[in-house]
C-alpha cells in the first residue's frame, strides 16, 4: 500500500489586504489529499440514502420518472410524433425515445409530460380537446391528472385539465373528451397501461416529491442527522486529511432558493467547516449541481435528464456567481482547501468552449477572494481529450485537474475476473494517470474511486486487495485522491463501514 507523508508542515496565517485577499493556505508541496466525499449529505443520492424516499406518496411517480404509454384498445404506444412540436399519435408497436415522457411532477396525482424534443404534451389551443405536443413552457392545457387502477397500478386513465378523460380515436388522433366512469377493460379507448423506465431520486425529486410542508423538515432532519460532528473525528482518525463536500447550485440563494429546494444546507455547510477546523481537516467545496444539469445525472439535480448547463451566456455567469457566493464565504476559513468549479461535465453536450470559458472566469473569481486556494477542474466526462484543459491551465496557478476512475458503469468491465480488474488498475489506470500528471502542468486528482467491481462471489480479502491497489496507483496522484463516499446504504461504498470491518488500512 503506498505510504504518504500526509503533514502539514506550516501553520495557516490569516492576512488583510485592500482587497481582502486571503494568504493563509500555503500547502506544503509534501502535502497530499487523502480525502473522503460526503455525498448524500448536501446533495440528495437516493442510492446512497433510500430511506429518505419512503415517505413519499406515489413515490414511483417522481420528477423525470420516464413513462411509456399504450393504448389497450390500439395494442400500440403513444408517441410525440418527429419527438416533438407536432401532434401526438398512438401507432407505435415498439417504445423507444419518442414513445417516453418525463413527468413533471406538480403533486402526488398530477403532472406534466415534457418529450424528447423539450416540448410538453398539452390541448390543442384551437380544438381545446386533441392532444399536441407543441409548448416549450408549462400551463393549464399542459396539466394531466394520472389516476391508476387500485388493484392494477399499470392500468390507468388521464384526465386532461378541460376536465375529460384521453381517448385513442384513432392512429392519428388522440383527443381529451371521453367522458364518465370506466370498467377498466380492454375495450376502453381511455384506458392505457404505462410501463416506467429510468428514475431519478436526487435533490429535485426528494423535495419536489415531499413537497413545500413536508420537506423542510425532512431534509433538516436528515442534514442534521446523517453526517454529524463525530464524522469529523473519525475521518481525522484514520489517516484522512481531506473532505471534499458536494453541494448544489441552490445552497447560494439560502435560506430561500427556488422551489422545490429548501433551505438550511449553507448553516450545515458552515458547520462542517467549524468541524473540519477543530479536527484538522481541509475542505474542497465541490459544486456537485450546476444550474441546469451540466450532464444530466440525479446527482447534478436534474429535473428531468435534460442537461442544459452551459447553453447560454446568461447561464454561465449564473454559475460563475455561486462560485462568488462560495468563495467569499469560505476564502477566510483555514480549513478550506480548493474549490472545485463544477463536477463532472458530460461531453459532448458541454461543450468544450463553455467549458473553458466558465473555468477561466470561475478562476478569476476565486482568485478575487484567495490567491492560494486550489481551483480544481474536472475532466468531461465521456468521449472527451483527457489533456484538453491543459492549455487553459498552463497559465493558471494552484490549478488541479479531476478525474474519476470507477472500473463500473460500463461494458467494458461485464463478466470480469478479479485479477483483471486489478491488472486494469495496475496498467490502464497508471498510463491514465501518467498521462495527465506532467512535471510543469497542472496537479492531478483522483476525485472520486471506490473498492467495489461487479465479481459474483469476491472475497473479503479480494476486497482488500482492490483496494490496496487503488490506494498504491492512485497515491501517485500529485495533488491525491478521495473515496466515494463516507457513508453509503451499499457497504463496499461506504468507506466508514470498510474501515470499521478491515476492509480498507489507511
Amino acid at each position: 500500500m503506498a505510504k504518504y507523508s500526509g503533514q502539514i508542515v506550516s501553520f495557516f496565517i490569516l492576512l488583510s489586504c485592500f482587497l481582502s485577499v486571503s494568504h493563509g493556505r500555503n500547502i506544503s508541496p509534501n502535502f497530499q489529499v487523502r480525502a473522503v466525499n460526503l455525498g448524500g449529505w448536501l446533495v440528495t443520492e437516493g442510492w446512497i440514502k433510500p430511506s429518505l424516499f419512503d415517505g413519499i406518496p406515489n413515490k414511483d411517480f417522481l420528477d423525470g420518472t420516464g413513462i411509456q404509454i399504450k393504448s389497450v384498445t390500439l395494442g400500440k404506444y403513444l408517441a410525440a410524433e418527429t419527438g416533438g412540436g407536432t401532434i401526438m399519435v398512438a401507432n407505435r408497436t415498439i417504445a423507444s425515445d419518442w414513445e417516453t415522457f418525463k413527468l413533471w411532477r406538480i403533486n402526488e396525482t398530477t403532472y406534466n409530460f415534457r418529450v424528447f424534443n423539450k416540448q410538453f404534451v398539452g390541448l390543442d389551443k384551437t380544438s381545446g380537446m386533441n392532444i399536441v405536443a407543441v409548448e416549450n413552457t408549462t400551463g393549464l392545457s399542459e396539466t394531466f391528472e394520472i389516476i391508476r387502477k387500485s388493484d392494477d397500478l399499470n392500468r390507468v386513465r388521464i384526465r386532461a385539465s378541460n376536465g375529460f378523460f384521453l381517448q385513442v380515436k384513432s392512429e392519428e388522433l388522440i383527443t381529451a373528451d371521453f367522458q364518465g366512469n370506466s370498467t377498466w377493460g380492454d375495450d376502453d379507448p381511455s384506458v392505457f397501461l404505462i410501463t416506467l423506465v429510468g428514475r431519478y431520486e436526487g435533490e429535485f425529486q426528494v423535495t419536489n416529491g415531499y413537497g413545500p410542508v413536508k420537506a423542510p423538515e425532512v431534509m433538516k432532519e436528515h442534514w442534521n442527522t446523517f453526517i454529524v460532528e463525530d464524522d469529523f473525528k473519525f475521518v481525522s482518525s484514520n489517516g484522512l486529511n481531506t473532505v471534499r463536500i458536494p453541494v448544489g447550485w441552490w445552497i447560494a440563494s439560502d435560506p430561500t432558493p427556488p422551489e422545490p429546494f429548501v433551505g438550511g444546507s449553507l448553516l450545515i455547510l458552515d458547520k462542517a467547516f467549524s468541524w473540519a477546523e477543530k479536527y484538522g481537516l481541509k475542505v474542497i467545496v465541490d459544486l456537485h449541481c450546476a444550474p441546469g444539469s451540466q450532464n444530466g445525472m440525479e446527482h447534478s439535480g436534474t429535473r428531468d435528464g435534460f442537461l442544459e448547463w452551459g447553453l447560454t451566456d446568461a447561464n454561465i455567469q449564473e454559475t460563475v456567481a455561486i462560485i462568488d457566493f462560495l468563495s467569499a464565504r469560505y476564502a477566510k476559513s483555514p480549513s478550506l482547501l480548493a474549490v472545485e468549479l463544477i463536477n463532472e461535465p458530460l461531453a459532448p453536450g458541454v461543450s468544450l468552449d463553455s467549458l473553458t470559458k466558465y473555468y477561466k472566469a470561475g478562476y478569476d473569481t476565486v482568485r478575487k477572494y484567495s490567491s492560494t486556494a486550489y481551483v480544481v477542474l474536472s475532466n468531461r466526462l465521456g468521449p472527451s481529450n483527457q489533456t484538453e484543459l491543459f492549455p487553459l491551465a498552463s497559465g493558471l496557478t494552484n490549478v488541479v485537474i479531476d478525474v474519476h476512475y470507477y472500473n463500473l458503469f460500463s461494458r467494458i468491465f461485464s463478466n470480469w475476473t478479479i485479477q483483471r480488474h486489478m491488472n486494469y488498475i495496475q496498467n490502464n489506470r497508471t498510463d491514465q494517470l501518467t498521462l495527465i500528471t506532467t512535471t510543469n502542468g497542472p496537479l492531478t486528482f483522483v476525485g472520486e474511486w471506490v473498492a467495489e467491481f461487479e465479481v459474483n462471489g469476491a472475497t473479503k480479502e479480494d476486497y482488500q486487495k482492490f483496494a490496496e491497489i487503488q490506494l498504491e496507483v492512485y497515491g501517485k496522484a500529485s495533488f491525491g485522491w478521495a473515496y466515494w463516499a463516507l457513508k453509503n446504504a451499499q457497504n463496499h461504498w461506504s468507506l466508514e463501514w470498510m474501515i470499521n470491518n478491515g476492509y480498507i488500512k489507511l
